[in-house]
């Protein structure tokens, strides 16, 4: 069976079908910038572009990278436009690919989903918790497989800041930091968090989830788990077309 996966990030909008029995992207991703600013209209534009790229036309499951409510409704935008703020981003988003049925779920919870179901967290019990390091910090909190869904730990205070402006993989391309230096400052958010739920484990997804060998053994004193994410910065894409072949049934 395949749907249609598209992860919406603060740098990039990217998407492919989905082999659901597979857990796989079932040909090679598309991916366009995300525009910048990145409004409502830019962003569905370019969502457009990469559906229309594959010819398809039937469901499509979309990420977002923040909180929403009622599988539409988006209550945060850090990392694109605050224009986003209340938008029904379901309506939205249907009306630009003419209709087809579209649904959206939080980014870092789609690719913790995959995670969980095909990936790093499959068969794993216990608190879970996914985070995904890009141009912010994602993330999706799991007890005994069950999704505690719209968590946005990112945004945890750390040492007086936004956890994601000192501790995101953005933060290290612009701080020009070592990955040295980069995993020390992941070390202490992942204290914190852990300090805070006590995990069994964490997953590290993102984009450096697929150089994890570059900065995990700097990581020291977490009494959980580390592992990367195998899905790698294809989970979100999978996991978005899990939701919507669940919400298609």
């Amino acid at each position: 069976m395949q749907i249609f996966g598209l992860d919406i990030g603060g740098s990039g909008i990217k998407g492919a079908p989905v082999d659901l029995d597979k857990g796989d992207l079932a040909q090679e991703r598309f991916k366009v910038l995300t525009p910048h600013p990145a409004t409502p209209d830019g962003v569905a534009d370019g969502v457009k572009e990469v559906v229309e790229h594959y010819g398809w036309t039937g469901p499509v499951g979309l990420t977002f990278p923040g909180v929403v409510t009622d599988g539409s409704t988006i209550r945060t935008a850090a990392n694109v436009d605050k224009s986003w703020i209340d938008t029904d981003a379901r309506a939205l988003f249907s009306d630009r690919l003419g209709g087809h049925p579209v649904t959206v779920v939080n980014d870092a919870d789609a690719a913790g989903v995959a995670e969980m179901h095909f990936g790093a967290g499959r068969d794993r019990r216990g608190t879970v918790i996914l985070l995904t390091f890009g141009t912010g910090i994602g993330s999706a909190l799991f007890l005994n497989g069950a999704l505690v869904p719209n968590t946005e730990l990112g945004h945890l205070e750390l040492h007086g800041h936004d956890a994601e402006k000192k501790a995101s993989s953005k933060a290290k391309e612009d701080e020009e930091l070592t990955w040295e230096h980069w995993a020390r400052r992941v070390q202490k958010y992942l204290a914190h968090v852990e300090m805070l739920f006590s995990p069994e484990l964490f997953i590290i997804g993102g984009g450096v989830s697929r150089k994890s060998h570059k900065f995990l053994h700097y990581i020291e004193g977490i009494k959980a788990e580390i592992v990367p994410a195998q899905l790698q910065n294809n989970a979100g894409i999978v996991g978005a077309a899990m939701h919507a072949a669940e919400r298609d049934r």
